[in-house]
């Protein structure tokens, strides 16, 4: 299984950008990592903008370039602009969905919660975090797994949900009522 792993405060610092969403990476240090970093920044080409855009959405989405490439083709397949239908399929994964309800405090331990085999997809088992979710599809925990004290601490660390799922937090359940809009995504994101 090919996942990105390394120093995800390193990786946020050279794009200028949260990829926990919470601002703690670039809360201490708000300068490129390295020697040079507080001192030096140089203009980027155009190359050089989208290449960083299309990185923000890899490690925001902790997507490997070969996930990202084929889900840019499904999207660019589809009806309506290409970008929105390509974040909205992201949005769409399962793991993304299980961080989205507030099972797990990151992308990264919504996706082991899926691998291991804690998520229920409409009654079935599904271990698999790039899974596509559609909409009025219900996601829980199984019923060993709703006593884990993991979810349990995230579940108190959220205050609300994004509007496009609804969680039951007592039976642990959530249900992806609809696809997001884009101004429910995140908006340093230029696509």
């Amino acid at each position: 299984m090919a996942r990105i792993k390394g120093p995800t405060h390193k990786v946020a610092r050279r794009l200028s950008f949260s990829i926990l969403e919470t601002g703690q990476e670039l809360k201490k240090r708000q300068y490129a990592p390295g020697q040079h970093g507080p001192t030096r920044r140089m203009k980027l080409s155009n190359y050089g903008l989208q290449l960083r855009e299309k990185q923000k959405i890899r490690y925001l989405y902790q997507v490997n370039e070969r996930q990202f490439y084929n889900t840019f083709l499904k999207a660019s397949k589809m009806n309506g602009v290409t970008g929105h239908n390509f974040l909205f399929m992201l949005e769409s994964r399962l793991d993304n969905l299980v961080y989205r309800l507030g099972f797990a405090n990151t992308r990264r331990g919504a996706r082991q919660l899926v691998n291991h085999g804690h998520i229920l997809v409409d009654g079935k088992k599904v271990d698999i975090p790039s899974f596509i979710v559609k909409p009025n599809t219900v996601i829980e925990l199984k019923e060993a797994s709703k006593k884990l004290s993991l979810v349990a601490d995230a579940l108190e660390k959220t205050l609300n949900t994004v509007a496009y799922v609804s969680l039951d937090k007592d039976n642990r359940k959530g249900t992806y009522v609809r696809l997001p809009e884009r101004n429910e995504l995140n908006p340093d994101i230029n696509e």
